[in-house]
């Protein structure tokens, strides 16, 4: 029986420490903050809940996997999971309103079609049937393994579009050619024609946290997944995912530490040993999971990076300079309609200038984006309100990080956050005369409550680009430390950080050959 630390209690952590605990070590778990979860967060406030990090979960059997994995009670058994039906509602400014079915292939093409208008969804059929061959080519190497030493393999884009052109400076779109590599913007604007569905389709990337006009045409595997497997709620909102985790982590006899931060990670004959605490006691271990953000783990190895030569490395400034999350958590009075949408996204009017103040306008500079694109939340839950005549909604929108736009001032803040609740208006008519209360989260309430840099959410990781989407490896150029959570390969969200925490175990048990499960 070996002895693990692991630094942090966000989900891809705690995916770990269940795992290592079954295979029969001791974990012991230090985080710096009062609670577990990490960015899956909650808000309570007068018998109203609201999640404060992701409100939905994608690829379920991630989590399924994990709780056989762990014990005798299955996910389903630990929390109450149900499909999201319709899985979401789309608004655009024109008026155009479409309800787009949960995992129906045959749905959504008819919804399409009945709201873009004849083509629509044999179009974006067309799309998501290219897209599935990126997930088939990228689903072992992105998802289940542990990343490849020859990981510049995938930043090759598996995308299979038609050709551009052809001729002496032809080549295929999905290989890039004389105009550069495929990004998801030139595949929306070039396969789906319709403004409405290139929208529909960049807002997929956009609520990740990733530029279209950037990310690469792989990106299209994110519809491809929530339209293939569903968009999942736990009942309670996702905090009841993380809490029905912790409690799995203690039944296999994880142990807890909270308000313990770690400054240091010791050494010992070339290996990691431990970690030191603020107040100066060292736990010795046999080996060490980080699930913080690889940058910040310098100082606490006496300034030396943790990957290794070759290795996947974070971009100047990556991390930091992910957006973040503007948050508007609502408390209503009165009852939620009957046939309301879980989830209903209302589209900016100009995305070029949301893409500008999010991103920036290509001179590093951001403005605040008067029309942002706003994901409304309303939960058909009793457990998250007071009673049944009230509602507790949550409105989102991806924003520039902390830093770049200064987040601690509060009068900017509001400014922003009555954008949104003016966006969500078009969702929720007579929404200003039913609000009893709003409470406002930004990224610097992120920051200061997870650690992450500038409130930045990690988005998952995508083939392409040169390798510009991958996340560092799971193991280090320190033998016994090893990466986990959403800042580590596979990447970001609930999905993917449980797989991390999976790769991880896998590493520390079968050994660093290991190649993922079979």
């Amino acid at each position: 029986m070996a002895r693990i630390v692991v630094i942090g209690s966000g989900m891809g952590a705690m995916a770990a420490a269940a795992r290592l605990a079954v295979a029969g070590h001791r974990v012991v778990v230090y985080e710096r903050g009062r609670a577990h979860g990490g960015g899956v967060g909650r808000f309570a406030r007068d018998g109203f809940r609201f999640d404060t990090g992701p409100g939905l979960l994608h690829l379920p059997a991630v989590y399924r996997d994990l709780f056989v994995k762990t014990g005798k009670q299955t996910l389903e058994q630990s929390v109450e999971l149900s499909q999201v039906d319709p899985a979401s509602r789309h608004l655009f400014t024109d008026g155009t309103d479409v309800r787009l079915p949960n995992a129906s292939r045959a749905g959504v093409f008819q919804a399409l079609d009945g709201a873009f208008g004849a083509g629509a969804g044999e179009r974006w059929s067309d799309l998501v049937n290219r897209a599935r061959e990126v997930w088939d080519a990228t689903r072992r190497p992105l998802l289940e393994e542990p990343l490849r030493a020859d990981w510049r393999v995938l930043g090759r884009d598996p995308y299979p579009a038609a050709p551009v052109r052809r001729g002496r400076l032809g080549g295929l779109f999905g290989r890039g050619g004389a105009d550069g590599p495929p990004t998801l913007a030139g595949v929306a604007r070039r396969e789906l024609k319709d403004p409405r569905a290139v929208a529909l389709l960049e807002s997929h990337a956009l609520a990740h946290g990733l530029d279209p006009r950037s990310a690469p045409a792989a990106a299209t595997v994110l519809p491809y997944i929530e339209q293939t497997f569903g968009a999942w709620y736990v009942r309670g909102g996702m905090r009841a995912l993380a809490d029905a985790l912790h409690e799995r982590c203690r039944q296999r006899k994880v142990e807890f530490h909270f308000d313990a931060e770690v400054t240091g990670i010791v050494e010992k004959d070339g290996r990691a040993a431990g970690v030191e605490l603020a107040d100066g006691t060292v736990a010795e271990a046999d080996a060490v999971v980080s699930g913080i953000d690889p940058a910040l783990l310098p100082p606490l190895l006496g300034g030396q990076a943790p990957w290794r030569e070759g290795d996947v490395r974070p971009e100047p400034g990556a991390g930091g300079g992910t957006p973040g999350r503007l948050t508007v958590l609502l408390a209503l009075r009165g009852t939620r309609p009957a046939d309301t949408a879980h989830r209903t996204v209302v589209h900016a009017p100009d995305r070029e200038a949301e893409l500008a103040a999010v991103f920036g306008d290509g001179h590093g500079l951001r403005e605040p984006c008067p029309h942002p694109t706003v994901t409304v939340l309303r939960p058909d839950d009793p457990t998250v309100r007071p009673d049944e005549e009230h509602e507790a909604v949550t409105l989102t929108a991806v924003v520039a990080p902390h830093g770049p736009v200064d987040w601690t001032d509060g009068t900017a803040a509001e400014q922003d956050a009555q954008r949104l609740i003016t966006a969500a208006e078009a969702a929720i008519p007579g929404l200003r005369d039913r609000m009893l209360w709003h409470e406002v989260r930004t990224p610097a309430d992120t920051e200061a409550e997870t650690g992450a840099r500038g409130g930045a959410v990690p988005g998952p990781v995508l083939a392409g680009a040169d390798g510009a989407f991958l996340r560092p490896a799971n193991v280090t150029r320190l033998p016994g430390l090893y990466l986990a959570g959403g800042w580590a390969h596979p990447g970001g969200g609930l999905a993917h950080a449980g797989m991390s925490g999976a790769l991880v175990a896998g590493l520390i048990v079968e050994g660093e050959d290991w190649r993922g499960s079979q």
